[in-house]
């Protein structure tokens, strides 16, 4: 018998809106209509980014380009504007120094800020840090009040250069990791956790496999990352 020829038009039908299904995104509640967001922070933000318009490099490649390329392709109705000024070197003094020009001016929905290990290898004192950081977040809230911070916990693995001086290295980075916790209460921010999934993720292989040097993550390091962002800025 036979097969119809529209039951071959439904199947092409079929395939063709299969190939344009978008990726799978979980709801993101602050990714509002026309909603900025702006990753800020070191080298972990940075990836290399483009310093042109050229909408091919300009978010770099890591973290941030991964949760901008799954949530603008997943919500295009909404225009999403993805920014990302993170500069490699960079301490929270640093980014003080240019922070109204590429923080301020650009009036982010959300702010996601990742710094802190830069602070640690140049050996700002924890307390410093502390204070730097507050200023920087009291600042921010005061000129741009309806901004949703989220604070990235500044993270690391004894891999590379880092496995020799780890047993230093470490109870300097969770200091750290306790004030960046705790200037998330006091300005109301969502906190993201990275820690414990690098922690957890090295458990099963070498952790040169997430982080290569113990303070860049890796390809995989960076998808890490991305998921611990919007699980907690999704609130799970």
């Amino acid at each position: 018998m036979k097969t119809p020829r529209s039951f071959w038009l439904l199947a092409v039908i079929t395939v063709m809106l299969s190939a344009m299904h978008l990726p799978a995104a979980e709801e993101i509640p602050l990714f509002t209509s026309k909603a900025r967001i702006l990753f800020q922070g070191d080298s972990i933000t940075d990836g290399n980014r483009g310093r042109s318009a050229d909408p091919n490099h300009i978010l770099g490649h890591g973290y941030a380009f991964i949760i901008a390329a799954q949530y603008g392709a997943a919500l295009p109705e909404r225009q999403l504007t993805f920014m990302n000024r993170g500069i490699s070197g960079n301490t929270v003094s640093d980014l003080a120094k240019r922070w109204q020009k590429e923080t301020i001016d650009l009036k982010p929905d959300v702010l996601s800020i990742l710094i802190g290990v830069n602070d640690l290898g140049k050996n700002v004192p924890a307390d410093e840090y502390e204070k730097q950081y507050d200023a920087l977040l009291t600042q921010t809230t005061a000129a741009v009040p309806n901004t949703r911070l989220v604070l990235c916990e500044p993270f690391g693995l004894p891999s590379g250069k880092k496995k020799e001086e780890w047993a230093a290295y470490y109870p300097e980075l969770q200091k750290r990791q306790a004030i960046v916790a705790k200037l998330a209460v006091k300005h109301r921010a969502i906190l993201v956790p990275l820690q414990k999934p690098f922690e957890e993720a090295s458990k099963n292989v070498p952790a040169e496999y997430w982080i290569w040097d113990g303070v860049h993550p890796t390809y995989s390091g960076h998808q890490l990352i991305a998921d611990a962002w919007v699980k907690a800025v999704r609130g799970n």
